[in-house]
């Protein structure tokens, strides 16, 4: 409860850097080139998913560094969204 207090608290002080808050996810498969699963999600399985708008990817990191999940021991991927209009 702790964690989404201080996750709310920064995502809230993003303003209108945040195109969709997302939400956290439950543990995650991963679906593998053959077909087959494995449970667990990989090296760094996602626990959630939240949509940023910046100006560059410097900028989001920037945006990303103070989510408390990286003091909760946790990593962030940082990735831009492509246009993937026909």
């Amino acid at each position: 409860m702790a964690h989404m207090t201080a996750w709310r608290a920064w995502s809230g002080g993003l303003g209108d850097a945040v195109l969709d808050p997302g939400m956290p996810v439950g543990p995650s498969m991963t679906l593998n080139q053959d077909g087959s699963v494995t449970e667990g999600g990989g090296a760094n399985p996602a626990s959630g998913v939240t949509i940023l708008q910046a100006a560059s990817m410097e900028d989001a990191l920037e945006l990303a560094k103070p989510c408390p999940h990286l003091s909760a021991g946790g990593t962030i991927e940082v990735a831009e969204a492509l246009d993937m209009e026909m």
